[in-house]
């Protein structure tokens, strides 16, 4: 199925490796290169999840706003932190009367990233202030990243404190009221592109 989407989506898998912006031209993403032509519908489906708080979320929950979805985890050294700092700076962009999405971290390591953990995470001041992190088994993780094409896998680094990494796919899914895919953003994206295709999409 991911091979359905990968070639117009740019499904990116990253070792916590680039990070948004971070060397990449500035007329990438955005409006400017298409961002309001990639709601694929195969992208985007059903969840079922525990917060940060230990409650239970599905798709349900967050209906009714537009909601931005990352898949990374607390462990990741650069990418995810990255990504994170440059939502945030995305948000504070955004024009006057124009309000951010809710914003979820979907964690790709449930071993380690515990609801507390992710408590513990999200409350970075440098990230968005509506962050929730989000966490459950092994299969629920999986058949969340599924429903978004999203891949993530596991890389053994012994010598390292971590004792293991996760490569995951670095993309930013908007999802509209109804959790449709309306767009995603890639690492080509900073954050004046992210605002200006938010400040088109939200307004």
């Amino acid at each position: 199925m991911r091979s359905l989407v990968a070639p117009a989506a740019v499904l990116l898998l990253a070792a916590c490796g680039a990070a948004p912006g971070s060397d990449k031209p500035k007329t990438s993403g955005g409006t400017q290169s298409g961002c309001l032509t990639r709601a694929y519908p195969e992208i985007g489906g059903p969840i079922s999840l525990i917060n940060q708080d230990g409650e239970r979320v599905t798709e349900e929950t967050f209906k009714g706003h537009p909601t931005l979805i990352y898949f990374g985890y607390t462990f990741c050294p650069d990418v995810c932190p990255s990504t994170l700092v440059t939502v945030k700076r995305a948000y504070d962009r955004l024009p006057d009367g124009v309000t951010p999405p809710q914003t979820l971290l979907i964690s790709v390591d449930p071993d380690r990233d515990t609801p507390d953990a992710l408590k513990k995470y999200v409350s970075n001041k440098a990230f968005p202030a509506n962050l929730q992190g989000l966490t459950g088994s092994q299969e629920e993780v999986r058949a969340a990243a599924d429903s978004f094409l999203a891949d993530y896998s596991r890389i053994d680094e012994p010598d390292s404190q971590a004792g293991y990494a996760m490569d995951h796919t670095s993309l930013l899914y908007l999802m509209d009221e109804d959790w449709k895919l309306k767009t995603f953003f890639t690492y080509d994206d900073t954050d004046e592109s992210i605002s200006s295709c938010l400040a088109e999409l939200l307004k």
